[in-house]
């Protein structure tokens, strides 16, 4: 395997306050990198920017703010003399039922997850570009890859994230651009509590949902499997590669579900074959 990032690389981390982005950057800085890392409220990264001197700088940031996200990409280029590697983390979940969800919640979850990565991606890559290279993570999940009662709109807006980051790594891949879609399973963050944003609750979905509920409702926050920290370290692994994964699942539980939903998804597509064959013209 052959590094095909300068080092020291520099690095822009969105939501890097605290959980998978927080563990990326220290990871990053560890590692001898230069991070910028944006949060909506930067004085949650006091103690990395004094741990760390003028290695480690904390910006203010938006996501959903498409002029702001260009502003902080500049700034960052002005701070650090360019860019190596963008993290796409910025996030936040959702919990309620399809029918449970608000328009104000399911706009909002999209504006932050698929939108915002989406204004990231665009502000970087012409940094990118007149560099003639790069990494893109784009931090998706499990729940990228199948899906979950209760989590309806969290899975949608990161099954679009998906797909507009599999179209953005053939694209830019003549750049010599490289782009990893990031697949967590649990890992051990405040992400079922602090950070989750809930649905007012429907009657009729109190016995369907009862398990899903009780699951999201923080009860198990920092007791999932999955280490942050070693996420961080999957991540510089995953640059030193060449090539490097297109998509990486992290954490055993989802290295196990995913090839078994796509094998699922085989096995329901095969007995509908011939009607789908039936619907071309005749040869």
């Amino acid at each position: 395997m052959t590094d095909t990032t300068s080092r020291p690389r520099r690095w822009l981390v969105t939501g890097a306050s605290r959980g998978l982005g927080r563990a990326v950057a220290e990871a990053a800085l560890a590692a001898g990198d230069t991070v910028i890392a944006t949060a909506r409220k930067p004085a949650a990264l006091n103690d990395l920017v004094a741990a760390h001197g003028d290695r480690a700088v904390a910006l203010p940031l938006d996501v959903t703010d498409r002029q702001a996200v260009f502003a902080a990409v500049e700034r960052a280029v002005e701070l650090a003399g360019g860019i190596d590697v963008l993290v796409n983390n910025a996030g936040h979940g959702l919990a309620g039922a399809v029918e449970e969800v608000s328009e104000t919640q399911a706009r909002e979850e999209l504006e932050v997850n698929f939108f915002g990565a989406l204004w990231c991606v665009q502000a970087v890559l012409p940094v990118l570009r007149r560099r003639g290279g790069g990494h893109i993570f784009q931090m998706s999940s499990i729940a990228g890859v199948t899906t979950y009662p209760n989590l309806g709109l969290y899975c949608a807006s990161k099954w679009a994230l998906e797909g507009l980051s599999e179209t953005l790594a053939q694209e830019v891949a003549g750049f010599g651009i490289r782009v990893t879609i990031v697949e967590p399973g649990e890992f051990r963050t405040e992400w079922s509590a602090g950070s989750m944003v809930r649905a007012v609750p429907l009657a009729a979905y109190d016995d369907v949902l009862a398990k899903r509920r009780h699951g999201l409702s923080g009860v198990y926050a920092h007791l999932q499997p999955g280490d942050p920290a070693r996420l961080g370290q999957a991540l510089l692994e995953v640059l030193d590669a060449d090539p490097p994964p297109l998509r990486l699942l992290l954490g055993r539980g989802a290295a196990e579900l995913a090839p078994r939903v796509l094998r699922e998804r085989v096995a329901g597509w095969e007995p509908w074959r011939e009607l789908a064959e039936k619907v071309d013209f005749d040869a």
